[in-house]
């Protein structure tokens, strides 16, 4: 029976993607405390990121880097959020963030051999409704922000830009090999 030696997932390998994931909730979590009007913040745009950097590494390297950058993303993104949003952001974010990426995760595996748009396009949508849910809920309910039009508006930008982000995963797909450790011998 022949064996391939599987290589051990780097932390070093995964720096970028981890890098790139606290850095989008950072800046997610500043921006979604300003509403552009009654149904939509600024984090709406730059949230939907997330889903790009969770779908890359899991075509790149595969589920389990893609859950590990989930998890290293949530812990320093959660900690540098505090610092940054008010803590009911920062726990809203974090629970959100970490249910919707699990998901994603599952959602474009069992996608992953269809079209190349269906893996990313289903996965992020489907993540995206979960995420918005459970961020507006445990962000603004009980405050005075209509929070079920504020997440019904970010919801749209977040289906909106899922789209978007395919061409930037497209072209980023020739590129992936280099994430990947080459087979043993």
């Amino acid at each position: 029976m022949n064996h391939a030696t599987v290589e051990p997932l780097s932390w070093r390998r995964l720096l970028l993607p981890i890098a790139a994931m606290a850095a989008v909730i950072v800046l997610s979590n500043f921006t979604v405390q300003f509403p552009i009007n009654d149904w939509l913040t600024w984090g709406a745009f730059t949230y939907p990121l997330v889903f790009l950097v969770c779908d890359l590494t899991n075509r790149a390297i595969g589920p389990a880097a893609a859950r590990r950058v989930a998890w290293a993303g949530f812990a320093v993104a959660v900690a540098v959020s505090g610092l940054v949003a008010p803590w009911r952001i920062a726990l809203a974010s974090g629970t959100a963030f970490i249910v919707s990426q699990l998901l994603d995760v599952l959602v474009f595996n069992r996608w992953r051999r269809a079209s190349w748009w269906k893996a990313p396009l289903i996965g992020s949508q489907v993540a995206s409704v979960v995420d918005t849910g459970i961020f507006f809920f445990l962000a603004f309910a009980g405050t005075s922000l209509n929070w079920l039009q504020l997440a019904g508006g970010d919801l749209m930008v977040k289906a909106a830009m899922a789209v978007l982000l395919l061409a930037p995963y497209r072209a980023l797909l020739p590129h992936l090999q280099s994430w990947s450790p080459a087979p043993s011998r």
